[in-house]
């Protein structure tokens, strides 16, 4: 009896989170005056002229490209920096390695918000306001504290074994790092990717602050100059939540089955 009672709790759950988001995609694939007229109806044919119009119309094609180009570079650099840092501080003590830990795990404590205005005067003083690699720089400083605490738990998780028997077959420090140590911890790695992806995705304060230039907007500060244009337009503003919303379900199902993978074949060694 419990264990049905949860699994009534978790599909009345998933139902509740499922339910707005497939009206959403119905109502996007409907004529803007059946949206009106009957919002909850099911689609009579597939209409897709309102995704070519937020696509076209609506510049959502400069929109995402923007926020592909922020996010995926930001998460890149955040990785690129995070990971051989977790690596040193998960698997290595030396003089003042707790010192870094505790300087690390601060930047998780101080909400970054806090200092848009010294980031902005920054910024300023390199050129990079209203530039999209300043942004980018931004929010890869913001995630490299949560990265290397996630990376280095994984890392100081790992059996020395391991390296210690590369060492013995003749692999340097450089090979044991790339070659045994980080295959290892692709859940970690798959883990801040997700985190860190999706926040960026949706950011709005930063591009708002920073960006000047409605061809370097990202999607949601787009979507308010969307939401003005097509105000009126219903089945145009799904289909644009729709565009925005679908590399977030796809990017979380890939990483979730490969967080999953990773864990069930660390189980079984």
């Amino acid at each position: 009896m419990k264990r049905f009672a949860g699994y009534l709790i978790l599909w009345a759950y998933a139902a509740a989170a499922l339910i707005p988001l497939i009206i959403m995609v119905l109502d996007s694939l409907r004529p803007n005056a059946d949206v009106l007229s009957r919002p909850l109806a099911l689609p009579s044919s597939l209409d897709f002229s309102s995704y070519s119009t937020a696509w076209t119309q609506a510049s959502f094609s400069t929109y995402v490209r923007n926020s592909v180009l922020v996010t995926v570079g930001a998460v890149a650099l955040d990785v690129l920096v995070s990971l051989p840092a977790a690596y040193v501080l998960g698997r290595y003590r030396f003089r003042g390695s707790g010192v870094l830990i505790a300087y690390f795990l601060a930047g998780l404590m101080l909400p970054i918000r806090l200092g848009i205005l010294p980031i902005f005067y920054l910024l300023g003083s390199l050129g990079m306001v209203d530039s999209r690699l300043g942004l980018v720089l931004v929010y890869a400083a913001a995630g490299v504290p949560f990265s290397i605490f996630i990376m280095s738990a994984f890392f100081r998780g790992l059996p020395r074994e391991l390296e210690e028997a590369a060492r013995i077959d003749g692999a340097g420090e450089l090979r044991v790092f790339a070659r045994v140590m980080v295959p290892l911890v692709k859940p970690a790695i798959a883990t801040v990717v997700v985190f860190r992806f999706v926040p960026l995705w949706n950011d709005f304060f930063f591009p708002l602050v920073l960006l000047r230039t409605t061809d370097r907007y990202t999607l949601p500060v787009g979507l308010t100059q969307f939401f003005g244009e097509f105000q009126t337009n219903w089945s145009a503003l799904f289909a644009g939540l729709v565009i925005a919303t679908v590399p977030l379900v796809v990017l979380f199902l890939v990483a979730t089955k490969q967080i999953v993978e990773g864990l069930t074949a660390g189980m079984g060694r």
